[in-house]
Formats: C-alpha cells, sequence, structure tokens
C-alpha cells in the first residue's frame, strides 16, 4: 500500500538514489537546480511516497519570484516515481496532495519545466509564462505554469530567482 507523508530527514539518501535513477547525473545541469541549489524546499511542500519503507515517489516546490516584478510563487520539480511504479498514480497522487497543499499554504502559483501532456491534466500549461524565463537554458514550449489564485501571475515578467531559505550546509560555506 502507497503512502503520502511529508519527507523526513532519514528519506534524504533515498530520494536522491531514485532522483540519480530516474534523471541521471544530467540532472544537476539543469536550469531549475540553479534555483533550487543550496536552498530548503517551501515549508510543508516536500513529499515522499512510500510503499512499506520503501521511497518510490517525490516530489517538492521551492518559492521563487518573478524577476523585477516581484510576483512570487513555487517552482515545481524534480517529480519523480519509481520505475516499478509508474503508471500506478503514485506521480499524479504526489501532484496532487503538492497542489492542494500550495493552495492551502495560500501561494498564488506553481511553475515547472516538463512535459506538457502530462501536467497538462492538473492544469498546467504556457499560457502565463510569456513574460518569463529561467535562469539558463531550457525548453522555452515545456515552461509551464498553473495558477492557484487567479491573476496571480498576471503581469509577471523576468528570470525566476530563488526566494527560500539557504539550507544549513550553504549557509556554513557563505559564514567560511
Amino acid at each position: 500500500m502507497i503512502t503520502y507523508l511529508d519527507e523526513a530527514p532519514q528519506d534524504v539518501g533515498a530520494r536522491e538514489a531514485l532522483l540519480d535513477r530516474a534523471f541521471g547525473p544530467a540532472r544537476f545541469l539543469k536550469s531549475s537546480e540553479r534555483i533550487r541549489a543550496g536552498r530548503l524546499p517551501a515549508e510543508g511542500l516536500a513529499l515522499v511516497a512510500k510503499d512499506g519503507d520503501r521511497l518510490v515517489g517525490t516530489v517538492r516546490l521551492w518559492p521563487v519570484a518573478a524577476g523585477h516584478t516581484g510576483r512570487h510563487g513555487l517552482l515545481l520539480g524534480p517529480l519523480a516515481v519509481s520505475a516499478d511504479q509508474q503508471g500506478a498514480g503514485v506521480g499524479g497522487a504526489l501532484m496532487r496532495l503538492a497542489l492542494a497543499r500550495a493552495k492551502a499554504l495560500g501561494h498564488g502559483a506553481v511553475l515547472l519545466v516538463g512535459d506538457e501532456p502530462y501536467y497538462r491534466r492538473f492544469g498546467f500549461s504556457s499560457e502565463r509564462t510569456g513574460g518569463l524565463a529561467m535562469p539558463g537554458p531550457y525548453e522555452r514550449h515545456r515552461f509551464l505554469a498553473l495558477e492557484l489564485t487567479p491573476g496571480a501571475l498576471l503581469g509577471a515578467e523576468g528570470v525566476l530567482r530563488p526566494t527560500g531559505a539557504l539550507a544549513p550546509a550553504a549557509l556554513k560555506a557563505l559564514a567560511a
């Protein structure tokens, strides 16, 4: 039976191993990683799926701001599901839970770089990303958004930048 939980510190190793299997070392070269690097995910928005004690899915959302317009939102990613659980609804359940929590926590919008045919079913489209950009190379047609609050991205322009808290390791490096 699959359970959906908040990510716990003891999940980090299994989460990283799942992401390595799902995306390989190239995952660290993606524009989204520039936003996530050295940061903590948004409070209450780091989720895992477990089959018993085995981690089989993960999703995290990260606080961002849209360039000079100051519009705030979340960057989703990565979403990953263990190969043996793909097609079983684990990714969809993680997405629905993450989006419901983000909305309940008062976040106005979620952005991501991903496969539009997959994310369309959750309401994502490129309709509100025209004035926005990622920090580095990305495929424009894969840059998608979902407004959790109508109008949350109206007038949003510029390059996404991280606004979340720094991770302890990043804080330690800054202090050195």
